[in-house]
């Protein structure tokens, strides 16, 4: 069993884990969450020992093996499948040993121990461990230097899973994968037969993984059984009791006080007053609930709706090089209200896609189509890199409002979460999160009609995902989701497009659908290597559309555009009746103003237009319950 036991650690000064105890249960998965900050990645360093505490310490059987991704494997000339065969320390030197051994007792006990851990089955493994990663058989005989930085830590994710340590230490491994690696790595942790301890934010990879979790927050661990949703909703029935709790304790300590107030001086009650008064000095105030407050994300919704579709692709293909398409015979629509979600393996096109859509790439042939007006955000995480790391938020507002005041600036950074603290902070001081949402900021600033999101989450925790949702179902235009969060993409889209086969097309089936075809073992898995725009063979996809089924999507798309008068109708109702309300909550606080309430005149005036108010308010919701009404009819028909 992992003992965390009574560990103190501060970084830079800034204390992180205050005196914290926990147990980690031996031979169970645990996911290890907690806010973005916190010392998640610190901890796992001080169970490798790469940090020493300040107090306290950690302990583990000493036969354990301990393995860790390491930030990035060597970009030399070693094959693939040879840099994972050579994170199995002991087979690698029992081999090496073998090839030199000349006492008969030690050859046999070499032999003995490379077949009690199956060393020759370990090739076979160690391929199979890869592929599920997103290496084909050719990828997996090349040399790492082939390979981006994010393709190699998949690699280096490969060898610490073909090591089976003891006790697996996984920081965020979805980070650097896709939907489909993450749908792989998720079913091969849940028959891992060691201890496994995962810092994620993925709801979905904790659900379906873990067994407990353990929870860092405010310098403290608790572990809580069960999988994520167990947690979440055993901590939530927790701090209910707890606010419960300390609202009686303070009622119980008002009547203390107010007895003591009022018999302290009567001798006949004396006694009982300083009775009272000990109780009182004793009784432990019960813990604030610092729950602290996620910021919302904001995406603001275009001025003026563009008539569907706002983009329309007829026999279209688009590439990097003259005459070799990555993506071909490209027919498809996108219409003002869809939520399309991108399926496909890393390489199969799926930001060549995304490139065409904002016209980062023209088409190389067929046509596209789309209003002169159309204005479309695109995000992407190496976008990150990409900002001004010396400047401020403030000065990145101030870039795109030039002609503003001082205080408009500040104002605008305070509507999308940089207030006075952060400001004026230098970006490159920012957490990931933080410049996450400096760039939404900036992508969304000008009021797109389509927002394009690239990996929108590696950089945010569980929380702020579930803010990002919030925003994403706020928005009142198109947008397109390239993710491997499952849950932000079933909460979100509505729509499902694989890209793969060198085109895209809608895909006929939810994500159980496709997490059950990517795990068929049945399959022939052929998966891509190359940098996400480059042009490779892709994985077989699964079946496609029936003609019916696809006639079927279109007329849908047709009674979209045939709904969009009512359903803008119901959508200009339901804002009237927001405008109706902010106004009589102005008007409510107008009346307690001291100045209003010592001038008879304005108070009746002020009283009247609430009164007015109210009776609009009561027609304006009668107006959007019809017009909801109507078109939630005329859709369902």
């Amino acid at each position: 069993m992992l003992h965390i036991n009574d560990l103190t650690f501060r970084m830079e000064g800034r204390l992180l884990l205050d005196h914290v105890t926990a147990a980690v249960p031996p031979g169970q998965r645990t996911g290890f969450v907690g806010r973005n900050g916190t010392g998640k990645s610190t901890l796992l360093k001080l169970i490798t020992g790469e940090y020493t505490p300040e107090t306290g310490g950690i302990s583990f059987p000493k036969s354990w093996r301990i393995g860790m991704v390491r930030q990035e494997v060597l970009a030399g000339p070693t094959s693939l499948l040879d840099t994972v065969l050579a994170a199995d320390v002991e087979r690698s030197s029992l081999l090496a040993e073998a090839e030199t051994a000349s006492d008969p007792l030690r050859i046999a006990e070499i032999h003995t121990r490379l077949a009690d851990m199956g060393a020759h089955a370990a090739p076979a493994r160690a391929a199979t461990i890869l592929s599920g990663l997103g290496f084909d058989e050719a990828a997996q005989a090349r040399p790492c230097s082939d390979f981006s930085g994010g393709w190699r830590m998949r690699v280096a994710l490969a060898a610490v899973l073909f090591s089976e340590p003891d006790l697996l230490l996984l920081d965020e491994p979805t980070n650097y994968l896709d939907l489909e690696g993450t749908i792989w790595l998720e079913d091969y942790l849940r028959s891992y037969p060691y201890t496994v301890l995962i810092v994620s934010h993925d709801r979905d990879l904790l659900n379906n993984v873990a067994q407990n979790i353990l929870h860092l927050e405010h310098k403290k661990l608790t572990v809580y059984s069960g999988n994520y949703d167990r947690f979440d909703r055993t901590r939530r029935e927790k701090l209910m009791l707890q606010l419960s709790m300390k609202k009686k304790q303070e009622d119980q300590r008002r009547h203390m006080e107010s007895f003591i107030e009022r018999f302290k001086a009567k001798a006949s009650k004396a006694r009982q007053a300083q009775s009272r008064m000990k109780a009182l000095a004793k009784m432990e105030p019960i813990a604030d609930i610092l729950n602290e407050r996620v910021l919302p994300f904001r995406f603001p919704a275009p001025d003026k709706p563009l008539a569907s579709p706002i983009i329309r692709l007829e026999h279209a293909s688009v590439g990097y090089e003259p005459g070799k398409p990555v993506l071909k015979d490209l027919d498809l629509r996108i219409d003002q209200d869809d939520r399309i979600a991108l399926l496909g393996a890393n390489g199969n096109g799926k930001s060549t896609f995304a490139k065409l859509l904002c016209d980062r790439l023209q088409v190389t042939g067929g046509h596209k189509y789309d209003s002169k007006k159309l204005r479309i955000a695109y995000f992407a995480q190496h976008q990150l890199d990409e900002l001004n790391m010396g400047d401020t938020p403030y000065e990145h507002f101030r870039e795109l409002k030039p002609d503003a005041t001082q205080a408009q600036v500040r104002a605008i950074a305070g509507s999308y979460g940089f207030g006075a603290d952060k400001a004026d902070t230098k970006v490159e001081k920012l957490s990931g999160g933080e410049k996450a949402r400096l760039l939404f900021a900036i992508a969304t600033f000008h009021k797109p009609h389509m927002i394009i999101l690239d990996e929108p989450t590696n950089h945010l925790d569980v929380d702020s995902r579930e803010a990002l949702v919030m925003a994403i179902n706020d928005y009142d235009g198109a947008f397109i989701l390239i993710s491997h969060d499952r849950h932000l993409v079933e909460t979100c889209a509505d729509r499902l497009w694989l890209v793969a086969d060198g085109t895209v097309a809608p895909y006929d089936g939810d994500l159980n659908d496709y997490r059950k075809w990517l795990l068929d073992p049945a399959r022939r898995i052929k998966p891509l290597v190359a940098e996400d725009d480059a042009d490779a063979d892709a994985a077989p996809p699964p079946p496609r559309p029936s003609n019916d089924k696809k006639e079927a999507r279109r007329l849908a798309a047709q009674k979209r555009e045939q709904m969009a008068p009512l359903k803008k109708k119901a959508q200009a109702a339901e804002h009237e009746v927001a405008r109706i309300q902010k106004l009589i909550e102005t008007l409510t606080a107008k009346l307690g103003d001291p100045k209003v309430a010592g001038d008879p005149a304005a108070t009746a005036a002020t009283a009247k237009e609430r009164a007015d108010a109210l009776k609009a308010l009561a027609r304006a919701e009668e107006a959007w319950l019809e017009a909801s009404s109507a078109y939630e009819e005329a859709m369902a028909d």
